[in-house]
C-alpha cells in the first residue's frame, strides 16, 4: 500500500537485484483497484534517493555531523534526554508529530506510549497545522475528537465541497482511493457536484458549479444555508438522540443569506440556492477540508458542515455522511471530550487533544523561566517549512540544549539537530493502515509485508520508536525493545479477558497470547488488534473473522462492504446525544459577526495551494516530480497582475505580519480579485540541508509570511488560509543587491 497520502492505494512493484524498476497500481487490490497518482508512481524514487539518510548522524563540537552506529546514537539521545528532564523537569522536554505518522504502521502504535512515558505536558503535532478544528467540532458534538462523518461518495447524489481539492490532494480527513474516478463516476450517474473555493482548482473544473468565496468565509456561507433552511422551512429536525435543535434556529438567526453576502463575496441568491439544492436532493453530503479548517473561525466551520448534514437529513446515512469503522480495535477516549485542561505557559493556550498548538512552540523554546522547552524529540516533520512564522522557529531551534529528529532526510530542520535517527524504507517496512482505515470511504482490511529485507544490523522503524520509549520510560536504550509490544499486548489481554460480559471473558491471558502469530512482536500486537476488532475472528469465537495470518495468505486484501449508519454505537458525550450546539462553539459566533462586520474589500490575502506531484516538503527532493505545474509560483488574478503592472515570471515582494518573500508570479484567471495563493512546502536550499536537487529549485516558504500569534481560539490551530499582505513589484537588481 502507498504510504504516501490517504488515498492508500493498493501497488505493484517490480524489483531487480533489490532496486525498484517500477511500481504499477495493482488491479486486484480490493480498495484502488489499479489507480495510482504520480506520488505514487515515483516510490521506488524515494526509496533510492541519494540523499536519503541510511545511517544515524550526531552533531560534532563544530557543528557538523558524523554517522555513528545505532547503538552510539541510542546512547547520545538516552543522555540528552535524560538530563534535560531531570536537570529542568519534564516539561522541559517537548514532542512535536508531524503527519507521516499517520501513514505508517509503527508510528501509531507508539505515539500514545511515547508520550505517555514522556510525561511532558509540551505536546505538539501537525494536527494544530491542519485538522484539529475538525477534531474539536466532532468531540464536542459526538464526544469523541476522532469520529469523523465521512461522504458517502459512492452513493450520494449531491456533494457540496468546500475549501479541498480532492482531484489533487486523492482526500483528507477522507480516505478514498481513486477519488478523482469516484467523483466523475457521481456526475456520471446524474450526481451534482458543487465546489466552493477562491481558486478555481481542478476539482472545480470537473463541478457542476464553482462558488469563488472570499478567503476564511466559508462559515459565513455555512450559516447563511443554514439560516434559508429554517427560514424556507426545509431543516429537518433530527428527532430524538439528537439535543440543541431549537437552540440551533435562534443561533442561525442573525446571518440570513442577506447578511452574509457582502462579506464571503457570494449572492445572497448564490447562497439560498445552495441550501434549496441540498435540501431537494434525495441523498447529499457536505465536506469540508484544509481551506475551511486553516483559517481563523477554522472550528465554528467544521461545526456548521456537520450541522448542514443533521439538518438536511444526511447524517448518518447512506447516500450523506457515515463514520468511519476501522476493522481493527481502536482505543476510545475513556471520557468525553473536553479541552483546557492545561494551557500553554507563554500565551495561555488551551490543550486540545492532548496538544497544545504548535504555533506557540516558538514561545516556548525562547521564554526563559520555569518550564521552558529545552529539548525537542521531532518525529517525522519539517517544523520550520510547516509552522506559521517558520523563520522564527529556524533562529529558535539553535538555542535548544538537545534535539533528537526521526527522520530520513537533513532537512531545513534536522540539521538543527543533536542526533538524527533515519527510519527505514517504506519498502523494508510491513503496511497496515492503523488510522486510516478508520476514514475509509468503504470498509476494508489490508496488510502489506516488507518488499525487501533490512541490511543487518538496521533497527525497523518499530525498533527505533520503541527504544525511544525506553528511554522516556527510564530505561536504557540497550534494553529489549520487544517488551514494549509484549507489556501492551499483555496489558490488552488482561483487558479483554477481564471484563464482564466481554466475548474473551474468563479466558487465560497467557493461552490467548500464545495464539498470536507474526513475524516479530509488532506484528503479534497488530494481530491482537485484528482478532479484537469488530470485524476480528474473537480468537476462534467468530470463524470467519479476521486476523493476520488471514490478511497476509490475501495480498489483494479483503472488502468488508460499505460504511453503515452506527451513530449509536459512536456518540459517547455526556448526555448520550449528538450536541448541534455545544456552548464552547456557538459563544464564538458573536467573534464571527464582529468580524463580518469589519471585512472589506481593500488588500490582498494569502492562501495555499495543494500540488498533485507534491506531498510535504521532502517530495521536493524527487526529480521525476518536479517541473510542469509543481513548481512555487506566486498565483495572482490576471485583473491584479494588471494593475501591479506584472507578468508571467515578474518578481513580486510579499510582506506579511512576520516577514516577505520575493517571488516569480503567475497571473491566472483561476483565482477572484485580492486573492494570492502560494504553495505550501517550499524554502529549500539553506545552509547545512543535504536536499540537493530540491536545492536547484529552492522557492520560498509561505510560512515566512504567515503569523504565529493568529489562531483559531477554539482549537489553537494556525491560520494559513486568508493571510493578509502586501504585494509590490521587485526590481531585479534590488533583489541582487539583498542576495
Amino acid at each position: 500500500m502507498c504510504p504516501l497520502c490517504e488515498a492508500t492505494c493498493g501497488l505493484s512493484i517490480t524489483l531487480s537485484d533489490e532496486v525498484v524498476t517500477r511500481v504499477k497500481g495493482n488491479r486486484d487490490d480490493v480498495f484502488s483497484k489499479g489507480y495510482l497518482c504520480p506520488k505514487g508512481a515515483s516510490l521506488g524514487r524515494f526509496d533510492s534517493d541519494p540523499d536519503r539518510l541510511t545511517a544515524p548522524l550526531v552533531r560534532r563540537p563544530d557543528g557538523g555531523f558524523d554517522e555513528v552506529g545505532w547503538a552510539e546514537a541510542f546512547a547520545a539521545v538516552e543522555r540528552g534526554l535524560r538530563g534535560v528532564s531531570e536537570q529542568h523537569g519534564k516539561d522541559a522536554v517537548a514532542l512535536y508529530m508531524g503527519n507521516p505518522v499517520i501513514h505508517t504502521l509503527a508510528l501509531p502504535l507508539y505515539m500514545l506510549v511515547l508520550r505517555e512515558r514522556l510525561g511532558t505536558r509540551n505536546i505538539y503535532s501537525s494536527t494544530t497545522l491542519d485538522t484539529m478544528p475538525k477534531s474539536v467540532a466532532c468531540g464536542w458534538m459526538y464526544g469523541d475528537p476522532l469520529a469523523f462523518p465521512l461522504p458517502d461518495i459512492d452513493r450520494t447524489d449531491h456533494l457540496l465541497v468546500l475549501g479541498a481539492n480532492p482531484m489533487e490532494s486523492n482526500g483528507s480527513l477522507w480516505t478514498v482511493a481513486d477519488l478523482p474516478g469516484r467523483l466523475k463516476a457521481l456526475r456520471a450517474r446524474g450526481g451534482r457536484l458543487v465546489v466552493v473555493d477562491p481558486r478555481r482548482t481542478r476539482t472545480a473544473d470537473l463541478a457542476d458549479e464553482h462558488v469563488p468565496i472570499r478567503p476564511g468565509t466559508d462559515a459565513l456561507l455555512l450559516l447563511g444555508i443554514a439560516h434559508t433552511l429554517f427560514d424556507e422551512g426545509l431543516a429537518t429536525d433530527p428527532g430524538s438522540g439528537f439535543a440543541g435543535y431549537d437552540e440551533l434556529a435562534v443561533q442561525v438567526k442573525g446571518f440570513a443569506a442577506e447578511d452574509v453576502a457582502d462579506a464571503c463575496g457570494v449572492p445572497a441568491g448564490t447562497i439560498r440556492t445552495l441550501a434549496r439544492e441540498l435540501a431537494a436532493a434525495p441523498t447529499a453530503a457536505v465536506y469540508g477540508r484544509l481551506g475551511t479548517c486553516t483559517t481563523e473561525f477554522g472550528t465554528l466551520t467544521s461545526w456548521l458542515v456537520d450541522v448542514v448534514n443533521i439538518i438536511t437529513g444526511n447524517f448518518d446515512r447512506p447516500g450523506g455522511v457515515l463514520f468511519g469503522e476501522a476493522p481493527h480495535a481502536t482505543r476510545r477516549p475513556a471520557e468525553p471530550f473536553r479541552t483546557g485542561r492545561w494551557h500553554s505557559r507563554v500565551r495561555g493556550l488551551p490543550e486540545a487533544g492532548g496538544e497544545l498548538p504548535t504555533a506557540t512552540l516558538a514561545d516556548e523554546i525562547e521564554t526563559p523561566g520555569e518550564g521552558q522547552v529545552r529539548a525537542l524529540l521531532c518525529i517525522a516533520g519539517n517544523l520550520v517549512l510547516a509552522s506559521p512564522q517558520g523563520e522564527r522557529l529556524d533562529r529558535a531551534l539553535p538555542g535548544l540544549d538537545f534535539m533528537v529528529c526521526v527522520d530520513p532526510y537533513l532537512n531545513e530542520t534536522t540539521r538543527h539537530a543533536s542526533v538524527i535517527l533515519p527510519p527505514p524504507s517504506a519498502l523494508e517496512s510491513p503496511h497496515y493502515d492503523v488510522v486510516l482505515a478508520g476514514r475509509s470511504v468503504r470498509r476494508n482490511a489490508r496488510f502489506s509485508p516488507p518488499v525487501r529485507a533490512l541490511a543487518p544490523g538496521r533497527p525497523s522503524e518499530a525498533e527505533i520508536l520503541a527504544r525511544l520509549v525506553l528511554i522516556a520510560s527510564g530505561k536504557s536504550a540497550d534494553g529489549d525493545p520487544g517488551s514494549v509490544d509484549e507489556t501492551l499486548t499483555d496489558l490488552t489481554l488482561r483487558a479483554a479477558s477481564g471484563r464482564p460480559g466481554a466475548p474473551l471473558h474468563g479466558r487465560e491471558p497467557a493461552a490467548l497470547k500464545r495464539e498470536l502469530t507474526g513475524d516479530n512482536a509488532l506484528e503479534r500486537r497488530l494481530d491482537l488488534m485484528l482478532r479484537l476488532g469488530p470485524a476480528g475472528d474473537l480468537f476462534g469465537k467468530r470463524p470467519d473473522g479476521l486476523n493476520l495470518a488471514l490478511l497476509k495468505a490475501t495480498p489483494n486484501g479483503i472488502d468488508l462492504g460499505p460504511l453503515r449508519p452506527r451513530r449509536k454505537e459512536v456518540v459517547m458525550t455526556a448526555s448520550g446525544l449528538v450536541e448541534l450546539c455545544p456552548p464552547a462553539i456557538t459563544e464564538d459566533l458573536p467573534r464571527l459577526d464582529a468580524r463580518m462586520r469589519e471585512l472589506d474589500d481593500g488588500g490582498f490575502v494569502l492562501i495555499s495551494r495543494r500540488q498533485l506531484k507534491s506531498v510535504n516538503s521532502w517530495s521536493h527532493n524527487i526529480a521525476t516530480l518536479s517541473g510542469g505545474t509543481n513548481r512555487c509560483a506566486l498565483e495572482i488574478s490576471t485583473g491584479d497582475a494588471e494593475r501591479l503592472g506584472v507578468t508571467a515570471g515578474d518578481l513580486v515582494r510579499v510582506t506579511g505580519r512576520s516577514g516577505e518573500v520575493v517571488v516569480p508570479v503567475e497571473p491566472t484567471d483561476r483565482l477572484r480579485a485580492g486573492v494570492l495563493s502560494l504553495p505550501y512546502g517550499w524554502g529549500h536550499g539553506r545552509k547545512g540541508s543535504r536536499l540537493a536537487h530540491a536545492a536547484t529549485q529552492p522557492g520560498v516558504s509561505m510560512n515566512a509570511l504567515t503569523d504565529s500569534s493568529v489562531v483559531d481560539p477554539l482549537s489553537g490551530t494556525a491560520v494559513f488560509n486568508g493571510v493578509p499582505v502586501r504585494v509590490e513589484k521587485a526590481e531585479m537588481a534590488e533583489v541582487e543587491t539583498e542576495r
